[in-house]
This record gives structure tokens, sequence and C-alpha cells, in this order.
């Protein structure tokens, strides 16, 4: 069966969050799986498990509270987001693999730019070497606890929610944004962890193109 791929453009957060939402409460079986890309208006979403001390100066941002897992984060003009909808009974794999395979999905997409993304233990998204973005050695040694991130910036964030089996909510790859805003949160949780996009580690990628890269990454690595 394949997958209903849309690109809807820029929408506003609140109403694509309830299209989620229907589409997943009314699906069948039949249902095929879609795929939405789209890039929101600057807006926090915060996470089930979200603690409002992580948003540290919200300002005139609207925050919108959500029934993904995760903490607080931030979507804006420039940023990719990607909601699978996914019926993982159907495909045949569990939750712990989904995380994986959309975490694989934005790795691959990242080295078609030429820049490495890493997993960090524990801490969902991806990420890249601020000082060499483009290095492929892998992250070595424990990590310092009292620095998980040393030297890393955050690239991709990940917050997802499963029904019946069935995904929504995604992953959210920042493009070339203003990244101001992340400076008023402690992103996903984790107060001064830097947060960047391609942007600023010099990779000169419009948002449409990444937006293909990364759909077609997605249908690949989510395929059953």
């Amino acid at each position: 069966m394949q997958t209903d791929v849309r690109n809807l453009g820029q929408v506003d957060y609140r109403p694509t969050y309830q299209a989620m939402q229907n589409f997943t409460a009314t699906r069948t079986s039949e249902t095929p799986d879609a795929l939405w890309i789209c890039e929101h208006p600057a807006v926090y979403t915060q996470g089930l498990a979200g603690k409002s001390d992580h948003l540290l100066d919200p300002g005139d941002i609207p925050v919108v509270q959500t029934n993904r897992g995760g903490q607080v984060t931030f979507h804006g003009p420039g940023q990719v987001v990607a909601y699978p909808l996914i019926d993982l009974q159907r495909a045949g794999y569990y939750v712990k693999e989904y995380v994986y395979r959309i975490e694989e999905s934005v790795i691959r997409t990242l080295a078609h730019f030429g820049v490495t993304g890493h997993r960090v233990a524990g801490a969902p998204g991806i990420y890249v070497r601020m000082d060499d973005p483009f290095s492929h050695a892998a992250l070595t040694g424990p990590l310092n606890p009292s620095d998980p991130f040393r030297g890393l910036g955050k690239i991709a964030a990940l917050g997802i929610k499963v029904s019946r089996h069935c995904t929504y909510h995604g992953v959210a790859l920042n493009v070339a944004m203003d990244l101001a805003p992340f400076s008023r949160i402690n992103p996903c949780g984790y107060a001064g962890l830097q947060t960047t996009d391609l942007s600023t580690i010099g990779v000169s990628a419009s948002w449409q193109e990444a937006a293909d890269v990364l759909g077609q990454k997605l249908v690949t690595y989510l395929a059953p």
C-alpha cells in the first residue's frame, strides 16, 4: 500500500494537530498511511511530560499543549516538519524501531547535504558536531553528565504519539530559521542545549530541497 505524501506548505500548528488526531481516530485497517510535510508559523509545543519551568521566556510566541511525548520545542518558518501517519501493526515493527527509522531518515537526509548526523543515547533527535559538522568520526567516550552535549548542536527534534498502533506527530528538521526562540526555552528539556540548522553550519539548501529529500527518506525507511 503506497504512502499518501502531502506537502501542506505553511500551516498553523493547532488545526494541523487537530487534523492528525481526526485522521488517526477515524482511520481503518484499509486507510493508506500518510506523510504530511509542512512548516509552521512560530509556536512552542509542549509534550505530555513537559515541565513549565523549561519555558524560560516564551514572550509573544504562543504555547500549545499537546499529547506527544517529550518536552518543549519550537517550530517556525525555515524548519521542515514531517508527520508520518503510519499503522505500525500493518508495517510490522514496534515504536522503538519506528523512532530509529525516523532518526535514520534524518541522518540520511543530512548525508545528502554532506553533513554527519549523530544519535545521543537517551536523547531522541539528531545532533551535529558544531566544530566540524562534516566529520564522519563517531562520537566516542562516555557522556560527561555535566555536559552530555559537549560540542554538539541539535538539528532535528522528535516527538511522537501512538494511538491504536497508529502514529502521529513526528520530526522537525532545522533548515534556515531564526534560532533565537530556542534560547527562550530549555530545548527538549535540556538546559543550555545548543540548537542549530543547516544554514548555520554552512549548508545552503532551500526549504523545498530539504523537504523533498526528507520526505523521500521517510517513505523509504518507514516502509514495512
